[in-house]
């Protein structure tokens, strides 16, 4: 058995073709989707980076193993404590680790555990190499690590590869030469003029006057395809036409990895997973380029699993990306262990038809502490500290009818409020149950919240009111009476 997992970080599904995108972003993922099982609602638990990867390889939630934010206590998993034996649990349970107990030699070529220092995310692995640049290395260079193992043990058995591609996440850097392949395509027709002055009037990091951080400035240098503000037009194209190129660049590199699997004449016997750690808003929320929320597009994620023996086709249940996980074991011949959270369907899928679950839970604790119910057509946000964009306490969003979340339905609608708040009280009161470490995420509030956000709202202020902004300082330092 040979395994191919593809994990392009930051990419949105509706930014690709087999996911309703009007623009020709992914050719070749396209063509594999039609030959393999796409899952149309598949959700990170935890989100963005480090907490979503995290609940990938451990199987668990954040508030299980610990890790919902990019820094302070909630970006390390819980100790474990005096039951820890020679190996720790997450060295026997991870992901990759009942991958290789299934057989395979396992290798992931990705440079995310140096990037947030998440070494946890290597047990289980027999090899790991990265590019060294820390995220900013283009599909490229990731793939010719690809290229380059495939040549020396691609024709072997049993083999699993995990290969990261950062090309959608800022700063958008596809090379000048790439040229610009949506520059006479139309934009998504949603972000007005008047949404997008509404936005620039408006407070937050990553918000449209400050499209990088907290000011226009960008830490890591000059790259011609990121915007550093949304003040026209011209730069909402420029953000989606930055994005959509990253997709596309991954996607042609993605292309040529395909074709490297012909030629070894090993592409029938290999499967494949494409996938992502989150989504992203461009511009949904007054966030731009960025992954601030625990809302639709952050924790919704692309799924695309061509296995042998299994037929191809769309699955419309929720999932959890994590249940995919556990679902891979069943099919390698593996037990999910008892102290995932991950749940498998694998016979369901080779009957053609997953149910998923009635409603999942989801979390952001690195720029804002929320955590959100998504079920039916509906997501319900709790928000316990707003990063700075003063977002209502509770949002309630029709997604059919308001794909982007422009409409707060909450005060309008104190039914579904309710049926979402008993929901997310049901599934912490089972999370907590018995459990010996605290919630993270009130780890997090009190260490000063979200991470990125931490010490940040003097300067933030006086920024406001230096770019005609000051009607916002007075309701911030009311939500933040503390900082």
């Amino acid at each position: 058995m040979r395994i191919l997992y593809i994990d392009i970080d930051t990419l949105r599904a509706d930014h690709l073709g087999c996911y309703g995108y009007a623009r020709d972003t992914s050719p070749h993922i396209d063509a594999l989707a039609a030959d393999a099982v796409r899952f149309e609602r598949c959700y990170a638990s935890d989100v963005p980076c480090l907490p979503s990867r995290s609940a990938l390889c451990s199987g668990r939630f954040g508030i299980h193993n610990g890790v919902i934010g990019h820094g302070g206590t909630a970006a390390d998993p819980f100790i474990e404590g005096p039951s820890r034996g020679f190996f720790s649990l997450h060295a026997k349970t991870s992901f990759a680790a009942l991958v290789r107990r299934a057989g395979l030699h396992t290798v992931t070529l990705s440079s995310f555990a140096h990037r947030h220092s998440a070494f946890h995310w290597l047990a289980g692995f027999n090899e790991s190499a990265t590019v060294g640049k820390l995220g900013l290395e283009n599909a490229d260079e990731a793939c010719e690590l690809a290229h380059r193992w495939l040549d020396a043990r691609g024709r072997d058995d049993d083999w699993f590869m995990h290969l990261h591609l950062w090309d959608p996440h800022t700063p958008y850097r596809v090379p000048e030469a790439y040229g610009e392949p949506f520059a006479e395509q139309p934009l998504p027709a949603w972000l007005t003029e008047e949404v997008r002055a509404a936005h620039y009037a408006g407070c937050g990091p990553h918000s449209a006057q400050e499209a990088v951080g907290f000011t226009p400035d960008y830490p890591w240098g000059d790259y011609p395809r990121q915007p550093r503000q949304i003040d026209s037009p011209a730069a909402v194209r420029q953000m989606f036409d930055g994005y959509d190129t990253g997709v596309r660049f991954a996607d042609e590199h993605i292309g040529r990895l395909l074709e490297k699997l012909r030629q070894l004449g090993v592409d029938e016997q290999t499967a494949i997973m494409i996938s992502a750690d989150h989504g992203e808003t461009l511009g949904e929320l007054n966030v731009y380029g960025d992954h601030h929320t625990a809302d639709e597009h952050t924790a919704r994620l692309p799924m695309i699993l061509r296995w042998p023996g299994l037929d191809a086709g769309v699955q419309d249940g929720l999932h959890y990306q994590f249940d995919i996980a556990a679902t891979i074991l069943q099919l390698l011949g593996q037990e999910v262990p008892d102290v995932w959270d991950g749940v498998g369907f694998a016979r369901e899928l080779q009957q053609g038809r997953a149910t998923g679950r009635p409603f999942l839970v989801l979390s952001q604790g690195a720029w804002t502490c929320q955590r959100a119910v998504r079920w039916d057509r509906y997501l319900c946000i709790r928000t316990y500290h707003d990063g700075y964009h003063l977002y209502d306490e509770t949002m309630l969003f029709d997604l059919e009818d308001d794909p982007h979340e422009q409409h707060n339905l909450a005060s309008t609608h104190p039914a579904l409020v309710e049926h979402a708040e008993k929901l997310l009280a049901q599934w912490h009161d089972e999370a907590m149950d018995g459990a010996t470490h605290p919630d993270p995420m009130d780890s997090v509030l009190a260490e000063g919240g979200p991470f990125h956000t931490r010490g940040k709202l003097e300067a933030y202020i006086e920024r406001l009111r230096q770019t005609g902004r000051g009607d916002w300082v007075a309701r911030l330092r009311a939500a933040h009476p503390d900082e």
